[in-house]
C-alpha cells in the first residue's frame, strides 16, 4: 500500500507555471521602479535574534514569531514577520553615517505564524521602499507616487489609495476635544468599529462626526475641515491635500480619517493600496519613527507591497515554445 502524499502545513503552498514565472516578473519590475528612482537595495537575513525583531517592532510580541534555537549561539532566534524593522536597523547600525535622507528597497520573504480570511498564506512576498530621514509632506508624496508607479509597473489597474491619519484622535484629545487616557482609549476602540452608539454612550458627541467623515477623498476632506473649526488638524488637512495633488485622476482616492488597523507604528500619515479584482488590500504605507539603541529617533516613510495575489490573477504573457529532435545541432536551435 502507498503511503499518502505529503501536505503543506495550512498557509502554505507550492506555486507553479506560470504563477512563478509571473511573481519573479513582477518582483523584477517593481524593482526596477524603485531603482530608477534612485533607491538602493538591501537585503537583510530571514532570521535574527528573536529580541531584536521584537525590540524594534511596535505592534509585534513574542508569540508572533516562528521562534527556534540557534545551535551555535544557543540564542533564541525568529523568522521575520517583516522586513521594515530590519531595514530601520541597517539604518540605525551599518548605515549610521550615510547622508540622509537615504532611499532604500528590498525584496523578500516574510513568516506570519498567523492568517486572515482575506489574506490566508502565512509565507508572503514583501516588497518595500523607504525613506530614512524624513517624514515630511515631499516624502510622504514621492512615496504614495512611488507605490502607485509600482503597481502600474506590475501590470495593475484600477488602483485606489486609501488615506488615514493615524494620530488623529490623539491629536484632537490633546487639544480641541480633551480627553481623558482611560475615555481615550475607549474613544479609539469605538471608532476601531464605527459604533456612533457606543460614542454617544461614553459622552464623546464631538467625535461622532469622524466615522462620517469617511468615503470619497474630496467629500471626507470636506466633512473633516468642517469638523476642525478651531484648526487643530489645519496643518494635517492642508498635507492630505498636498499629497493628493500630483496623484493622476484615473487613481480613486478614498479617506478613513479614524483606520488604526495595521497602522499600529505610523505616525501622521498612513495610506493603504487596493486595486479591482482584489478583496484584500494589496500594501500600505506611511511615516514612522525609528528607535536607535542610543535613545535618539529618527524619521522616515515608506510603504510595503504583498504582491503574491498579482501573480495568481494577472493575465500570462503569451509564451512560444519549439520542440526539437534528438541530435538537433544547439548552435542552430
Amino acid at each position: 500500500m502507498s503511503e499518502a502524499p505529503e501536505l503543506l502545513p495550512v498557509g502554505f503552498r507550492d506555486r507553479l507555471a506560470p504563477a512563478a514565472e509571473r511573481g519573479a516578473g513582477i518582483e523584477a519590475s517593481v524593482l526596477a521602479v524603485l531603482a530608477s528612482h534612485g533607491y538602493e537595495r538591501v537585503d537583510p537575513p530571514l532570521a535574527e535574534t528573536e529580541s531584536a525583531l521584537v525590540a524594534r517592532s511596535a505592534a509585534a510580541v513574542r508569540t508572533d514569531h516562528l521562534r527556534f534555537t540557534d545551535p551555535i549561539s544557543q540564542r533564541t532566534l525568529a523568522l521575520r514577520t517583516d522586513m521594515t524593522t530590519q531595514i530601520g536597523r541597517i539604518a540605525a547600525t551599518r548605515l549610521s553615517d550615510a547622508p540622509r535622507p537615504m532611499r532604500l528597497c528590498y525584496a523578500g520573504q516574510v513568516l506570519r505564524l498567523r492568517s486572515s480570511q482575506l489574506r490566508p498564506e502565512r509565507q508572503l512576498t514583501q516588497i518595500g521602499a523607504e525613506i530614512i530621514g524624513s517624514d515630511e509632506i515631499a516624502a510622504a508624496r514621492e512615496i504614495v507616487g512611488l507605490a502607485i508607479e509600482a503597481l502600474q509597473a506590475a501590470g495593475v489597474t484600477g488602483i485606489t489609495v486609501d488615506f488615514t491619519l493615524p494620530d488623529l484622535v490623539d491629536r484632537l484629545a490633546e487639544t480641541r476635544y480633551p480627553l481623558d487616557a482611560d475615555t481615550l482609549t475607549a474613544v479609539k476602540a469605538e471608532l476601531d468599529s464605527k459604533d456612533a452608539g457606543g460614542l454617544a454612550a461614553l459622552g464623546a458627541h464631538d467625535y461622532l462626526p469622524l466615522i462620517a467623515a469617511a468615503g470619497p477623498y474630496h467629500e471626507a476632506l470636506a466633512k473633516l475641515e468642517a469638523q476642525d473649526a478651531g484648526g487643530a488638524l489645519a496643518s494635517r488637512l492642508e498635507a492630505l491635500r498636498a499629497i493628493a495633488k500630483p496623484i493622476a485622476d484615473d487613481i480613486r482616492l478614498t479617506l478613513d480619517p479614524t483606520e488604526r488597523h495595521g497602522f499600529e507604528y505610523q505616525s501622521w500619515f498612513g495610506f493603504t493600496l487596493y486595486a479591482d479584482g482584489h478583496v484584500a488590500s494589496l500594501g500600505r504605507g506611511g511615516t514612522y519613527t525609528l528607535a536607535h539603541a542610543n535613545g535618539s529617533e529618527e524619521p522616515a516613510t515608506g510603504f510595503s507591497l504583498y504582491p503574491d495575489a498579482l501573480a495568481d490573477v494577472l493575465p500570462a504573457a503569451a509564451v512560444q515554445r519549439l520542440f526539437l529532435p534528438m541530435g538537433h545541432d544547439m548552435a542552430i536551435a
